[in-house]
């Protein structure tokens, strides 16, 4: 498709949302502009009014036309971009990478509300209430699974669309300090050292703007 990609985030250090359909462009090298907006500005909302029709990022605007929402753009990109490509062919595999995939788009909000991503934050948490703990053991039982039908390395076998709505809990693991099962270390060492993940870590550090509401979280306690 000939078209000219603009894509439209939040800040990398926070925006968990932005990173999965930047890192999906990113992965498979389709050229797109990054346009970012600083969402801990006092007119972020006003900016949002002109770039999104949802008042929030991302949104990818194709030519004059916008797809807003993480997994809408991913699976526009998906069929538009990569001839589906971005799922694998085998049906069992294809069905648990939707549902897993639907499962941490629409799901998880503890994790979201509590581990709030954070790149250059290194926290201990003064405590895992439980029904915290017990959203990280269902993302890790998600993970076994599909490791075990796909045989790996990524998720589904091949790179999907599947890591990328994970790549952000493998980030949040790394910033509350979390460990996971060792036999899930590997996938998130893998996802970590994506050469597209260090890049976006490696803005992130640079940045330099912060949302308190994030940052003062677990500074109080």
């Amino acid at each position: 498709m000939d078209a000219n990609l603009r894509l439209v985030i939040g800040n990398k250090n926070y925006s968990s949302w932005s990173l999965r359909p930047w890192l999906l462009l990113k992965h498979f090298a389709i050229e797109f502009v990054e346009q970012s907006v600083n969402l801990a500005s006092a007119d972020a909302q006003l900016q949002m009014q002109t770039l999104s029709p949802s008042g929030q990022v991302p949104v990818l605007w194709v030519d004059d036309i916008p797809v807003w929402d993480s997994l809408a753009i991913c699976e526009w990109i998906n069929e538009c971009y990569l001839n589906g490509n971005a799922w694998p062919e085998r049906a069992r595999l294809k069905a648990l990478g939707r549902s897993m995939t639907a499962e941490i788009h629409a799901g998880f909000q503890l994790t979201r509300r509590l581990l709030p991503m954070n790149c250059r934050a290194r926290i201990t948490l003064p405590d895992m209430p439980a029904a915290l703990a017990n959203e990280i053991i269902r993302i890790e039982q998600l993970w076994q699974e599909a490791l075990d039908a796909s045989g790996g390395p990524w998720l589904l076998g091949s790179f999907s669309i599947a890591d990328c709505m994970y790549a952000p809990v493998v980030l949040r693991l790394q910033t509350y300090e979390l460990e996971v099962d060792e036999h899930l270390l590997p996938y998130c060492q893998q996802m970590r050292q994506h050469e597209a993940i260090k890049s976006w870590l490696a803005d992130a550090y640079q940045e330099v703007d912060v949302i308190e509401s994030v940052e003062q979280l677990y500074s109080e306690r």
